[in-house]
């Protein structure tokens, strides 16, 4: 009897650093007894020095992890995930931005999930901010007007195992891992819909969950499956807060009930309208930040619900 095999794919765009703490946090957590563990990464139309950094990772390698890597010219995430497809062959796929640091226990846990949940296709985990005392305290406010989303995403649906419904949450690909077999049947990422480079767009993660979900995937949450992602404290102005709330929003939006009208309900423009009154109005950073970035969500929505034509054409296509 051959011994269970695990890949974990990671795709990178122009971020030696950052993938060199991925890689050495992987390269130090604790191994699953029995399992053969493959780290693939796919280079992503870099011209920085991300080949050289993977090359020289995987001469000084040692223990029971092998790293490989291959090139993708042609930028965009939804295409090196596409050009990784093909050439993963093992019993279960896990995905790891590049960006993020593993739970010591990470791939120990990722193993026993595949053994105690048969039934399930897809898997997801926590995705938790690694803050190092260097952010802003507002970051932390759990009051009123505390901001969400935030721009260093979170993915947290408790300390217990559960079943996933799209009515409760949907995962992204930061910390999502399935059996082989659904990356054959779901089919390619959205190319229309995944980010190129690190622009604030992309959905091609939670498009790719939802197509699963639709033929019979089954989500198991795992909260002892953990990833940590990096604050690039530069996202926490509040430039970057209005652009992501705004375009994090369209998105979300545009991907729930698809088939739904594409016109903007009234209550949207109430809403914006409040938003924008209390923002011009509001004493205090706390609460002008709050409702400045709530008015660019309730924009994004609007953007959403005039998508949603699209993205229905878009997954009637797949």
């Amino acid at each position: 009897m051959t011994n269970p095999t695990l890949t974990v794919l990671i795709c990178t765009h122009n971020r030696s650093e950052l993938l060199l703490r991925t890689l050495h946090h992987l390269s130090v957590a604790r191994l699953p007894e029995n399992w053969k563990i493959t780290v693939l990464v796919v280079a992503n139309a870099c011209s920085d020095n991300t080949q050289e950094v993977i090359s020289r990772f995987a001469q000084q390698l040692e223990g029971g992890l092998s790293l490989e890597w291959i090139a993708e010219p042609v930028p965009g995430k939804s295409h090196a995930l596409n050009r990784a497809i093909p050439l993963i062959h093992s019993d279960l796929v896990a995905f790891v931005d590049d960006d993020h640091r593993v739970h010591p226990d990470y791939l120990v846990n990722i193993c026993s999930a595949g053994k105690d949940y048969p039934e399930a296709g897809l898997f997801c985990g926590r995705i938790l901010p690694d803050w190092n005392g260097s952010e802003p305290d507002w970051v932390h406010d759990t009051g009123p007007y505390r901001i969400y989303p935030l721009p260093v995403p979170r993915f947290d649906q408790g300390n217990e195992p559960r079943r996933l419904t799209p009515d409760i949450a949907i995962p992204g690909g930061g910390n999502l891992f399935l059996r082989r077999e659904w990356l054959a049947r779901v089919g390619p990422f959205s190319t229309e819909l995944g980010p190129t480079g690190h622009d604030l767009e992309g959905s091609e993660d939670l498009d790719w969950v939802l197509r699963a979900q639709r033929l019979g995937a089954l989500v198991q949450y795992i909260p002892s499956v953990v990833q940590y992602h990096y604050v690039d404290l530069k996202r926490l102005s509040l430039s970057y807060l209005t652009k992501k709330a705004f375009k994090r929003t369209a998105t979300t939006t545009s991907l729930k009930d698809p088939y739904s009208t594409s016109r903007i309900p009234r209550y949207l423009y109430r809403k914006l309208a409040g938003y924008l009154l209390s923002a011009l109005t509001a004493f205090g950073s706390d609460r002008r930040r709050f409702y400045i970035v709530r008015t660019a969500a309730a924009l994004g929505e609007m953007k959403g619900c005039r998508q949603k034509k699209f993205t229905s054409e878009n997954l009637n296509k797949s």
